[in-house]
């Protein structure tokens, strides 16, 4: 059964640093579209990507507000990372990998083409 697990969220300062990792199960992640997706707490809001990693050539794609903060990788063909550095209050959320493996979809992919999810991972940036 095809699994991805997220790790790696916590509580951390405004300014540090942590990296997520998602461990697939029966998918080799290399050739798949993998991305990064976020839900703040507040319910009013949606669940939208961060950031992707392109199952052609391993391109790299990121929202505006993570740009240059977050770098997203993958190794061992069973794991995608996302490194965050200098977080912000903004950054907190439950953090979320999933990827396309019906239509096989590029980078960027809308959450409604994404088939399969992790059970997600908090990140809380607080003093």
């Amino acid at each position: 059964q095809v699994q991805l697990v997220e790790s790696g969220g916590g509580l951390v300062q405004p300014g540090g640093s942590l990296t997520l990792s998602c461990k697939a199960s029966e998918l080799v992640v290399d050739y798949y579209s993998v991305a990064w997706f976020r839900q703040h707490q507040d319910p009013d809001q949606g669940r939208y990507w961060i950031a992707c990693i392109s199952r052609r050539d391993g391109r790299t794609y990121y929202t505006d507000s993570v740009k240059g903060r977050f770098t997203i990788s993958r190794r061992n063909y069973d794991t995608v990372y996302l490194q965050m550095n200098d977080l912000k209050p903004d950054d907190t959320a439950i953090y979320y990998c999933a990827t396309d493996t019906l239509y096989e979809s590029d980078c960027p992919v809308p959450d409604y083409y994404m088939n399969v999810w992790g059970r997600g991972t908090l990140v809380n940036v607080s003093a």
